[in-house]
């Protein structure tokens, strides 16, 4: 099968779209898999709301929502439940979007995973909370964790698969002196699916489902990974043309969106007033309101949107307790945030038991 050729442009990317994003370069590669899949291009198109000149620009943007949309369309449309396992497995991330041959100019995996959470918002954007990094490398009691922070993962485990099988079938790019395999495990927050087989056949490891995270077990000696990247002057230029995509993004969001990422770090220290996210973004406390304003929404309409999404992520899917999740959000105390709860979902919250990794 074959995906075109990833090209570089100067042309000025279409105009951004409200809510989270995809690069269209990313999508476009999803689209060309799906139909030699046997999907009917046409039909997806229809499906997710999208045109071919949507994707005329590698470097523009579409809505995640379609995004979304495509890969359920295509899902249906082959017959293909495991499709998003495939896709990473048999697509290059590198081979289809600027943005994911930028984030492995590293020469070490460390070094990588300093590049992807620079980078991975051009490929597709997702929240992350706690210092804000979408990607984490971990130590518990049973070894090193790659964690994929990306809140309620859960709505879109396709996102995930493709992510997880992209890691696991090319990390053959490492180089270690023994040869041992980069991945041994993987774990995810999601329910088992009935394809649950084709995880381990596509990932090449066990895979433990309903855990508390969504990710995999490093080899004890990762650190010693070596990847072989392009020459100097290419490295280069793919990051000069990645940062400024960057940038692009960055000058093109909504004032909702950088008040959202400027909370997400610092919203568990329970100070997350509204003049120091203000001196955070550069502005004046009257400058931010007047902007948010202009977006029909309010300071305080921010703070409790962010919160009731991350109440889902901390209940749901990293099994944290009530009095956890509370703190985590920066509540007070526990029942204030219970009376939050309420409000945003008509129950009060469930009193789940953190659990280790993988419980």
């Amino acid at each position: 099968m074959s995906f075109g050729v990833m090209q570089m442009t100067d042309a000025t990317p279409t105009a951004p779209q409200p809510g989270p994003t995809v690069g269209a370069g990313f999508a476009r590669g999803f689209l060309e898999f799906a139909v030699a899949s046997g999907a009917n291009r046409q039909s997806l198109l229809a499906r997710a709301s999208l045109t071919e000149e949507d994707f005329a620009e590698p470097d523009s943007r579409i809505p995640a929502r379609s995004y979304v949309a495509l890969m359920m369309a295509a899902k249906e449309l082959t017959g293909d439940p495991a499709l998003a396992l495939h896709f990473g497995q048999k697509v290059e991330i590198s081979k289809v979007s600027i943005a994911g041959a930028a984030s492995r100019l590293a020469d070490t995996f460390e070094q990588g995973i300093i590049q992807l959470n620079r980078y991975v918002r051009l490929i597709i954007e997702a929240d992350a909370p706690g210092r804000g990094e979408r990607f984490v490398i971990e130590n518990h009691d049973d070894g090193t964790w790659f964690i994929d922070n990306r809140l309620n993962a859960n709505t879109f485990p396709e996102l995930t698969e493709s992510a997880f099988a992209q890691f696991c079938c090319h990390s053959g790019r490492s180089e270690h002196p023994q040869g041992n395999q980069l991945i041994r495990a993987a774990h995810v927050t999601h329910d088992k699916p009935h394809y649950w087989e084709e995880y381990e056949r596509v990932l090449g490891v066990p895979v433990v489902f309903r855990s508390r995270h969504n990710a995999l077990l490093l080899d004890p000696t990762w650190r010693s990974y070596t990847f072989k990247g392009p020459d100097p002057e290419v490295r280069e230029m793919l990051r000069e043309h990645a940062d400024r995509q960057l940038a692009q993004l960055d000058s093109a969001q909504s004032e909702t969106r950088r008040v959202q990422a400027a909370l997400l770090p610092t919203l568990h220290q329970g100070e997350a007033t509204a003049e120091q996210i203000a001196k955070t973004l550069g502005v004046s406390r009257k400058t931010l309101y007047r902007h948010l304003k202009t977006e029909g929404t309010t300071y305080a309409n921010v703070l409790d949107d962010l919160r009731a999404r991350l109440s889902r992520h901390y209940l749901n899917e990293r099994r944290m307790s009530v009095n956890e999740a509370a703190y985590m959000l920066g509540f007070t105390d526990a029942s204030a945030f219970s009376r939050a709860h309420m409000r945003w979902t008509g129950q009060r919250p469930g009193s789940l038991r953190a659990s280790k990794l993988g419980t």
